[in-house]
């Protein structure tokens, strides 16, 4: 899919349009509502900066291409994007992608802020060009591992699909729940059938289930056959890489899908530019949107300043990320060096453990912040 948004609006005849690259899935077997929501709050940006700079000023203009998951596809859109004389890249959900994403525009010399993908080494070698926006896998699934040992789970298993997310998600969760006197079971959600895998989980006595697999395959069976089996009444479902924030996962899985803590990066309090994205963005989506649109509403934000005339001189031959400073929709962002974590970094947006309610499914509570 190669699509061109967010036209510019009315400027003088000799504006010429910033161009942004955006990657975003937006088919399968890419994480589609996850991709819709993150396309939202990029391109409600662009509107509204557009806005506020009519008529002097240059507009933005977003080029879309859809990843579809793909890292091949996303590497080979980085290259076509930058013949297009994109000034820089947003975008992209799954970390796997992002990192082949991130990896091309690194040697292109191109800016590419990653919207939501988290893995820590989105880069090999210590990355220049490349910034984030969500929080390091590292520092988000420590605090879900606090969570579970708070809750009293020393005894967890993973059911684990084979990739580079899920190993590392793994490897933090061991790493830091170990030392505590915990023990990480791993089973394999691709080869084990959801009743073999429910049988090795009745024979490990865990008290909680973390899902590490895809959505809706084989997420959605593995939680309808754990809840359907008797010998597992009373086990912790958790889902730290955030499958039940969106609506697909309430409306397959119903009563069976509450009560299954996720990771999610939101404040207790959006800020006064928070709330009213929130209101638009409901409406543009017909439905409450998630932290993934307002991490794309705060990505053309961050761009809006780094490519704003005064940061574009002779001087930067690099994107100076560690200057740019923004009001976002959930806080004041700025970038730093973290230790392990391969890029710049918004050190750190808020970080939520929430779940759906038992008692109202298409509300969530709050379990813990950090």
């Amino acid at each position: 899919m190669t699509t061109s948004s967010t036209p510019p609006q009315q400027t003088p005849a000799d504006a010429t349009p910033i161009r942004i690259g955006a990657l975003v899935p937006l088919t399968r077997p890419g994480w589609t509502e996850a991709g819709r929501h993150l396309l939202a709050g990029l391109e409600l940006a662009v509107a509204d900066i557009n806005d506020t700079r009519r008529p002097a000023g240059s507009p933005l203009e977003l080029l879309v291409r859809d990843t579809a998951a793909d890292p091949h596809r996303a590497a080979a859109a980085v290259d076509e994007l930058a013949g297009l004389g994109v000034q820089a890249l947003a975008g992209e959900y799954h970390s796997v992608v992002a990192r082949a994403a991130a990896t091309r525009a690194e040697a292109l010399g191109l800016p590419f802020l990653c919207s939501s993908a988290v893995l820590d080494t989105l880069t090999d070698d210590t990355a220049t060009w490349v910034a984030r926006l969500a929080p390091a896998q590292s520092h988000g699934w420590r605090i879900y591992a606090d969570f579970l040992l708070a809750a009293g789970h020393t005894r967890i298993a993973v059911a684990a699909e084979p990739s580079l997310y899920w190993a590392c998600g793994t490897r933090i969760l061991r790493d830091h729940l170990t030392p505590h006197g915990a023990t990480v079971t791993e089973l394999d959600a691709r080869t084990l059938t959801p009743h073999a895998l429910c049988d090795a989980l009745a024979d490990s006595r865990a008290t909680a289930l973390l899902i590490l697999a895809g959505h809706p395959d084989p997420a959605i069976p593995i939680v309808t056959a754990v809840r359907r089996d008797h010998r597992l009444t009373g086990i912790l479902i958790g889902a730290p890489a955030g499958q039940p924030e969106f609506t697909d996962w309430a409306t397959q899985l119903g009563d069976a899908g509450t009560a299954i803590p996720f990771l999610r990066y939101l404040p207790d309090s959006l800020t006064p530019l928070g709330a009213r994205v929130e209101k638009t963005l409901h409406e543009r989506l017909a439905r409450a949107p998630s932290f993934v649109a307002f991490e794309g509403y705060d990505t053309i934000t961050v761009l809006a300043e780094l490519l704003h005339p005064d940061n574009q001189n002779g001087a930067h031959t690099t994107p100076p990320w560690q200057y740019v400073t923004a009001k976002g929709t959930r806080g004041q962002i700025r970038f730093s060096r973290t230790p392990g974590n391969s890029v710049w970094q918004w050190a750190w947006p808020p970080v939520q453990i929430a779940d759906r309610d038992p008692a109202q499914p298409d509300s969530f509570r709050i379990l813990h912040t950090g």
